[in-house]
């Protein structure tokens, strides 16, 4: 549902105090590290903070719009008293673009209160929320967050009146509901990272280091300055983090000033594969990210090497629509054997037209966003490759400002299958209409859009990409070999197949 990104600053051992700089460490840092991911949400941006007593003192702090103009220095000042946090910026697929809807949600427990930050969507929203209303407990936002966070705060049947049991509270969570979610949940001085049965949604660990040794393969236990957890391993250098390494699909982890500690691991229904996202590898995660142990640069490049073996054409030049796109149209050069060249400058001021909220908006972003570099191009034949076209909004005024620029063709070859369904589980596809490979256009998308010839790759190409890369190791998984919750490598192809990984309710 929304892109997310969480900040754990564990409180290191007495013999070694957490350093507090005025402009506030954890504040400073959260920040930091969540405008290397604004990428996945340009909405609103939401940071709390606990002091870690008991009972704690949480401080929150949200905005609208991107992180950096949602807080200023001088809010970060609020958050000075803070040694653990969750921080959150929203990219909608369900609820107001409001600040009601703003992460991370803190409500009152038996037990004191909880923080939440969610990622994902849903899949049986309506009938939880039913169930929650039966229980007396009303709903102030419209935002299946905030639904997770009341599932939380109600008491588990066998839980004990005196004590909080969060793991089976978060265990029935998420028997209540399958996918698709990754959650950070903050209690007093504990933070508990999880991801749902199906991993559908990334969630990853990184562990601080002095900066001396941020690069370095020196760096050991005893260097650990604290956590932090976050939806993309990009964020960790930022700041002065190391990736660690990914929770795992159904994994409950604990993460405090003790260091990071499994706790369960909720199996998937019998049979079932794991179903991580496919278009995070496409579109929506930075390349510098590390998945299932491979970088997406690495993903996409290959995704290229077999576009080029699928749909090759002849040409002059490769390029690329910047800037997801560069490395599967380096790999498509590399295998076509054409030289790459850039034809596109893209105005870095401009954010990315798929993630706004609506259509008017997402056009908007389109005509404002590209010049082109006419020397590299004018008078040759191109192969413009792109990572996904699902709307067509972007695609069609670019192929028409290269022609105009002087490009005699201009073949698309797009580096994922065409995208026929909508998500329900966290991305922005809402209705089969809205897609253009559902409209009757598509029979001539080439003549359509303005392109001299389109084609896709496979969803065989795509899912060979992806999983051969996967190290062996990973394959095999790390947390439990006899579990079936990590007994497979799996993703989920819905959006191009309309396969869905478990039964949808609507």
């Amino acid at each position: 549902m929304f892109r997310v990104t969480w900040k754990r600053f564990a409180a290191p051992p007495p013999s070694t105090p957490l350093p507090r700089q005025p402009d506030s460490f954890v504040g400073r840092r959260k920040l930091t590290s969540r405008s290397s991911l604004v990428i996945g949400g340009q909405e609103s941006a939401g940071i709390v903070t606990s002091n870690g007593a008991s009972p704690p003192t949480y401080t929150t702090l949200k905005g609208m719009g991107l992180v950096n103009t949602a807080f200023q220095p001088e809010d970060l000042l609020k958050l000075r008293h803070g040694n653990l946090g969750i921080g959150h910026t929203r990219y909608s697929t369900t609820g107001i673009s409001e600040l009601q809807n703003c992460q991370p949600f803190v409500v009152d427990t038996l037990h004191g209160k909880i923080a939440v930050a969610h990622n994902g969507e849903l899949v049986n929203a309506a009938t939880l929320r039913k169930r929650v209303m039966r229980h007396g407990v009303g709903l102030s936002t419209s935002s299946d967050s905030e639904l997770i966070t009341q599932l939380l705060a109600l008491t588990p049947p066998m839980e004990e009146l005196d004590s909080p049991d969060w793991v089976a509270r978060i265990k029935n969570l998420m028997t209540e509901t399958p996918t698709s979610y990754s959650l950070l949940v903050m209690y007093t001085d504990v933070i508990y990272a999880v991801r749902d049965p199906y991993g559908n949604r990334p969630l990853c660990i990184g562990r601080l280091v002095p900066i001396s040794k941020l690069h370095s393969a020196g760096a050991g236990d005893g260097d650990t300055e604290g956590w932090v957890v976050s939806s993309e391993s990009c964020s960790f250098q930022s700041i002065g983090a190391r990736y660690y390494r990914e929770v795992e699909p159904g994994e409950i982890v604990q993460i405090s000033k003790h260091g990071v500690k499994t706790l369960s691991v909720v199996p998937r229904p019998e049979g079932d594969p794991p179903a991580f996202c496919i278009f995070e590898y496409v579109y929506f995660a930075r390349p510098d990210s590390i998945f299932e142990g491979q970088m997406v640069y690495s993903v996409r490049q290959r995704c290229g090497h077999q576009l080029a073996i699928e749909a090759p054409t002849d040409a002059d030049v490769v390029s690329t629509v910047p800037e997801s796109a560069t490395p599967a149209a380096l790999g498509y050069a590399q295998q076509a054997g054409l030289p790459y060249v850039e034809v596109l400058c893209k105005n870095r001021y401009v954010g990315r037209t798929f993630i706004q909220p609506n259509t008017r908006l997402r056009q908007l972003g389109v005509a404002k966003k590209f010049g082109a570099l006419t020397d590299n191009f004018a008078g040759k034949r191109v192969v413009l490759i792109d990572d996904s076209i699902v709307r067509g909004n972007t695609i069609s005024p670019i192929i028409k400002l290269l022609k105009e620029a002087g490009a005699t063709e201009v073949h698309i070859r797009v580096a994922s299958p065409p995208i026929r369904f909508p998500c329900y589980m966290g991305i922005n596809i809402p209705t089969k209409e809205e897609l253009i490979a559902n409209k009757p256009e598509f029979q001539d998308i080439a003549g359509y859009i303005g392109a001299t010839s389109v084609r896709y790759l496979s969803v065989e190409g795509l899912v060979a990409a992806v999983q051969g890369g996967i190290p062996l190791q990973e394959k095999d998984q790390r947390i439990d070999s006899s579990s079936k919750a990590s007994s497979r490598v799996g993703h989920c192809t819905a959006c191009l197949t309309g396969k869905y990984p478990v039964e949808l309710e609507w």
